[in-house]
């Protein structure tokens, strides 16, 4: 069998957590399986090899590098990373190999930046497995067909992992990072916040796209589509952590009936804007979302009706938003300062009343809901950025997850 292990920049920045590396490689491989290691560039911003660091390095050196060459020195993190992993490995007696992403066969577009991987070609990495080397390869990045080293956006070296996972037919990709899985919500807000020994890969998305950060969403797709199972597990501990796999997998296990709601996310720094259609041109709606995707605009949160347009753009976006909705000559009310809320689970699917609880829970706490919008797994509410923290706290008491085994 093979595994793939993919550990992060903080697993990596210290000597006492290369150490738990190198533990969590030996068990792997004494248990007799193939081991395939994924690395990150060591650390956070500050700290000499981080990406951040790399980029802040640009910026303080004309800030005006292509985009070809940006990625060939954003991809110098995860070299020094792959290359140090490499020696101590080598010091250990284990046999190993480090790996550039295009030499393991990680093929993308030519998008420098963000590249969308269109192949994986992994008969490199089968060869030395073969030798019983331990293969680290270089998270984040690949080649394109014509030589060309790219980039694969934020949580690159996740994406990395599953697809390589998915090319190996992997029996598991086990994500390392700081935390013990993934929680019912933030533990830095929710003090009860409980680990997750089950998620599916739908609710792990949901969670990921709407600000929960252990694992990247398009490595999940990735890892959903091949039905390889992840584990997002600690660094720092033996523990298990959460197993991420199909909804059925999930419902099978105990507790499962009882969780009509599995976590919740959120996501800070939202403007909500309200455009006034009613007394306006018949294609208010068309000119407004033609002119957000004309200015790479991303909006969300959106509510189309006869009378009006409401959505939600980030802050950073917002003043130009407000610019260009006034420049059209649109009415255009800003509440600034908001926060949008998830409550994540498979289990409220068909479920009714989950949105009567929601609402009975944050009028007790006197927090006024801005807006709704809801999906089959996903209901969200936009709230005043000062309620969020109580928000949180009250919705995860008024759903149990303080209670998850």
């Amino acid at each position: 069998m093979i595994t793939v292990q993919k550990f992060g920049g903080t697993s990596l920045s210290d000597e006492q957590g290369r150490r738990h590396v190198l533990r969590h490689i030996s068990r792997e491989r004494a248990a007799g399986n193939g081991i395939v290691v994924v690395v990150s560039a060591m650390g956070r911003r500050g700290e000499p090899y981080a990406t951040d660091t790399l980029l802040d390095w640009i910026g303080a050196n004309g800030n005006a590098l292509a985009d070809r060459e940006r990625d060939l020195l954003l991809s110098c993190g995860e070299l020094i990373s792959a290359a140090t992993l490499c020696s101590l490995l080598t010091r250990e007696g284990i046999p190993c190999v480090a790996l550039t992403g295009g030499q393991a066969g990680i093929i993308t577009d030519g998008r420098y930046g963000f590249a969308r991987i269109v192949k994986v070609d992994p008969a490199k990495i089968l060869e030395y497995l073969a030798e019983d080397r331990v293969v680290v390869v270089a998270g984040f990045q690949g080649m394109t067909e014509d030589g060309e080293i790219t980039t694969l956006g934020r949580g690159g070296s996740d994406t990395s992992a599953t697809a390589l996972g998915a090319a190996l037919r992997a029996s598991v990709v086990d994500i390392y990072t700081d935390v013990d899985g993934i929680l019912t919500a933030d533990p830095r807000l929710v003090d009860d916040a409980r680990p997750l020994a089950f998620v599916s890969y739908e609710e792990i998305c949901n969670m990921a796209y709407n600000g929960a950060k252990v694992i990247h969403p398009r490595a999940v797709e990735i890892a959903m589509r091949a039905g390889v199972p992840v584990r997002v597990r600690s660094t720092f501990s033996d523990g298990e952590g959460t197993l991420v796999t199909h909804a059925d997998f999930v419902r099978g296990q105990n507790g499962w009936a009882d969780r009509t709601v599995t976590g919740l996310a959120h996501v800070q720094g939202v403007t909500q804007l309200a455009v006034d259609t009613l007394y306006g041109p018949s294609d208010v709606q068309l000119r407004v979302f033609r002119s957000m995707a004309k200015n790479a605009i991303s909006v969300d949160f959106i509510n189309v009706t006869p009378a009006g347009v409401l959505f939600t753009v980030s802050d950073a976006d917002a003043p130009l938003a407000v610019r260009l909705l006034r420049e059209m000559g649109f009415e255009t009310r800003v509440q600034s300062g908001c926060a949008k809320v998830s409550v994540i689970g498979g289990g409220m699917n068909g479920e009714p009343g989950v949105m009567a609880r929601i609402v009975e829970a944050l009028t007790a706490k006197n927090i006024p809901i801005l807006q709704s919008a809801d999906s089959n797994t996903t209901i969200w509410v936009l709230v005043a950025e000062d309620d969020m923290v109580s928000a949180l706290q009250v919705l995860h008491t008024a759903f149990g997850l303080h209670l998850v085994p």
